[in-house]
């Protein structure tokens, strides 16, 4: 069945709600516990790097300036304080939110780094396409992210992080 292209903004609604409600779940101590199965991995490190990509992209389009995924502040508030990082999210969401199908389908230039060297190149694109991009990444994260809380023994809905694919595989859609 195909969607509307706003489709996209809703599923990035849905995979930032799910991120909300693991933030509220996890006890403050754990927030910003390093992993011992995620080697220097934390929740609130791979929650500041899943928005990262959300604010990149929103940052990008609405300035009319290219996104640059790769560039991103490291040790922040969010990546050790839970409110901070609920705050980001509901910040994110409202933004999403505020997205139309014009919008959606207008163009996006994106830096994207290719090596370890740094090298990089430029690529055009639309903005669903890539709100699409920064959703399918969360969910790869999250899935980062349910293995370091159930080491602390915070429990995750079975569906987070999972790609839609394998859930519809599973015929869990």
């Amino acid at each position: 069945m195909m969607k509307s292209i706003t489709a996209v903004a809703d599923q990035a609604d849905f995979i930032l709600a799910q991120c909300a409600a693991l933030i509220d779940c996890v006890p403050a101590d754990a927030f910003a516990r390093d992993s011992q199965r995620v080697r220097g991995g934390t929740i609130g490190k791979h929650v500041r790097h899943t928005l990262d990509h959300y604010r990149a992209l929103l940052d990008g389009f609405e300035s009319a300036t290219t996104v640059d995924y790769d560039h991103r502040e490291r040790n922040v508030p969010i990546e050790h304080d839970p409110h901070a990082a609920r705050q980001a999210v509901a910040i994110i969401r409202s933004r999403i939110g505020n997205l139309t199908e014009k919008s959606l389908r207008g163009p996006v230039r994106i830096r994207v780094m290719l090596a370890g060297d740094g090298a990089e190149t430029e690529l055009d694109t639309t903005l669903g396409r890539e709100l699409a991009f920064a959703s399918h990444h969360a969910i790869h994260h999250n899935a980062l992210i349910k293995a370091i809380a159930l080491e602390f023994g915070v429990e995750t809905p079975p569906e987070f992080g999972m790609a839609p694919s394998t859930l519809n595989f599973q015929g869990q859609a």
